[in-house]
């Protein structure tokens, strides 16, 4: 068998500068150090169960982890669920349900051995080997349309007959809307195969750089065949409706109650799960009462909003429960304009679509958004760190050279956005020609908020009061609005019911087009697929605004970088090129990267597995619950040991 060469050098560049890949092989790579798996998890000090317990105040829409690509959905399926491969807590790329694999660069194929592995039922019994028909059945159910999984797009153009399969189920032998006929396909035409009980191949659609670091995400995880056959839609309806292989099960899970997680005693990888049990209690003020029952030695972990923190530092009594989140490469912030307006008729829509088409407009907000001031709500001391100028956050992949991907290029030339001087220069440009087209001011801008999210309120209340200050209230009306608390991404943005909102992305992924995926839409004979993108700028093409070139340039610059799958220098500098007119046009404004929140915490989270793209930061795999608060003395020295 010929072994790609020429692209696991590639996937070295791609990957070992963010600290993913351990020993990048031509030839295979194979688990070295295989851990024992017996006996339970205490807590430190004690002879007693280690049982975690917090609040959560956003219920899960489903369990589905094979439908949904919600990270407050799949959150326990990241718990219950092993993939191929995963990480460990210094984001090196480890063996995980596959203990080897190579790749064939004559037939795009990689082969993957899986190691002996049990599913378990949501009481711990054993129901069956996992085995690589496991993985086949959970693809071809996520490429069954009747199951409408919004995970299916990562396939397309991935696993080759992905979306020939998909789309010949939806059209069978008719045409799309762009003309385009979808003639029926055999599933076994799919690049997916069972060789065996314990070999897995996939078969790509076309060379694919980062495919080792995506298969530590939701689209790749593997799901029990005669289950998926038996129950079909109500497949992770509830607790006892899906079966695990992973660190955990989940004994039970109450909508608005509780979800309670327990040790899998016949994971392979037993004896590296310290926790034994994981109780989650909801609470719709878990904000407020979390940080109370923290003080009472009612839970384990609460975050820590902005209007409590100084009083919790300086109260002997508090000061030492203090400590942080881990620090995340795999999120970024950015602020994102509307270009589909579907929200009420009071916050005029209307006017708001022909606003936010001019580009002077976008770019008086821009220019008006001190990023500094509104991240000093959530870090009061060193706000700046946490700014950037870019939507793919820094250091997060790395070119051949081992060259920041952030300042290849036109990347290079990103600065800061935030100029007075100039937000006041957009604005009267903007307003002369927004007046000329019957716009009339002040501008609603509808901003919408998740009330479960801790500070975003307080956030959203800077915002306002700043750029209303700056650009005159008689310019913009910033409307500022709590939406629901759960389903509150599918209710607001995916609905379009938001004007100008903050949003956030996290890698799938080790490769700069990961950061595409949120805005760049794909062009047929008769439009553009509008789905769930964020801000659908493809609508200014579609209806030919004054921004329909702009955005064509974008996407052009994608579609470009997309197509250079060899040479990594020249994909980097494309996808910079891209980036930087999205930017450049205003289409998004870069925020923040993801900032650490304050937190009380009885968990080491440098224990945790960590990967700046997948599941891996949602692991409780690792981890020890201490008998105690981890204070801000031992979360430094424990990032200290973690980073030598």
């Amino acid at each position: 068998m010929k072994k790609k060469r020429l692209a696991a050098g590639i996937l070295c560049a791609a990957l070992a500068a963010a600290t993913v890949l351990s020993g990048c092989s031509t030839k295979k790579t194979s688990e070295s150090n295989a851990g024992t798996a017996e006996g339970g998890a205490k807590t430190e000090g004690s002879n007693e169960p280690a049982v975690y317990k917090k609040l959560y105040g956003a219920e899960a829409a489903t369990l589905n982890y094979l439908t949904s690509s919600s990270e407050v959905d799949y959150k326990i399926g990241a718990n219950v669920i092993d993939t191929l491969v995963e990480y460990d807590n210094k984001g090196q790329i480890k063996p995980g349900l596959a203990t080897e694999w190579t790749y064939d660069d004559a037939t795009l194929t990689w082969t993957f051995k899986l190691r002996d592995a049990k599913w378990v039922d949501n009481t711990g019994k054993e129901v069956g080997a996992v085995t690589a028909q496991d993985f086949v059945d959970a693809m071809k159910y996520e490429l069954t349309p009747e199951y409408e999984s919004s995970n299916v797009q990562n396939l397309f153009g991935i696993i080759a007959n992905a979306e020939n399969y998909y789309n010949g189920l939806v059209y069978n032998g008719g045409a799309d809307k762009d003309g385009k006929v979808w003639q029926p396909v055999e599933f076994s035409e799919v690049g997916v195969k069972a060789v065996d009980e314990h070999t897995l191949t996939y078969t790509l659609e076309k060379e694919v750089p980062y495919f080792l670091s995506s298969l530590a995400y939701v689209v790749y995880m593997p799901a029990y065949g005669p289950q998926l056959e038996e129950l079909g839609k109500d497949f992770a309806t509830a607790a006892d409706k899906m079966y695990y292989n992973g660190a955990y099960y989940l004994e039970e899970f109450s909508p608005q109650e509780k979800h309670i997680m327990k040790k899998n005693l016949l994971n392979y990888d037993a004896a590296l799960v310290y926790i034994d049990e994981i109780q989650e209690i909801y609470n719709a003020e878990y904000n407020t009462i979390g940080p109370e029952m923290v003080k009472r030695g009612e839970v384990d972990y609460a975050e820590l909003s902005s209007d409590i923190l100084d009083d919790w530092l300086s109260s002997e009594d508090t000061k030492n429960l203090i400590s942080r989140e881990r620090p995340k490469t795999s999120y970024s912030y950015f602020y994102c304009f509307n270009f589909n307006p579907q929200f009420d008729a009071q916050y005029e829509p209307e006017n708001w679509k022909k606003a936010v088409n001019n580009e002077n407009f976008r770019k008086a907000l821009s220019s008006a958004l001190n990023k500094s001031k509104e991240v000093s709500v959530l870090e009061s001391a060193t706000p700046d760190d946490f700014v950037i100028n870019s939507i793919t956050p820094p250091n997060f992949t790395f070119n051949a050279e081992g060259k920041d991907y952030t300042k290849v290029g036109d990347m290079a030339n990103l600065t800061q956005t935030f100029d007075e001087t100039k937000a006041k220069e957009y604005r009267d440009l903007a307003k002369k020609e927004l007046q000329a087209s019957g716009v009339t001011f002040p501008v609603k801008v509808l901003m919408p908020y998740n009330p479960s999210e801790v500070n975003w309120d307080k956030e959203c209340q800077v915002v306002e009061q700043q750029m209303e200050s700056l650009l005159g209230s008689d310019f913009i009306d910033i409307v500022v609005e709590a939406g629901p608390a759960d389903g509150f991404l599918t209710e607001v943005r995916r609905n379009g019911k938001f004007a100008f909102m903050k949003c956030n992305w996290g890698a799938d992924y080790a490769d700069p087009e990961t950061w595409t995926d949120p805005f760049y839409q794909k062009k047929g004979e008769s439009g553009y697929e509008l789905g769930y993108k964020y801000g659908n700028i493809a609508k200014a093409i579609e209806e030919g605004t004054p921004s329909a070139d702009a955005a064509l340039e974008y996407f052009t610059l994608v579609d470009q970088a997309k197509d250079l799958k060899v040479d990594i220098n020249a994909r980097y500098e494309a996808f910079a090129k891209a980036e930087a007119s999205l930017v450049g046009h205003a289409f998004v404004i870069p925020y923040s990267i993801s900032v650490s929140k304050y937190i009380a915490n009885k968990l080491d989270v440098f224990e945790g597995q960590y990967a700046p793209f997948g599941v891996s930061n949602l692991r409780y795999k690792g981890q020890h619950l201490n008998d105690h608060f981890i204070s801000m003395d031992e979360y430094k020295a424990n990032q200290d040991a973690n980073e030598k």
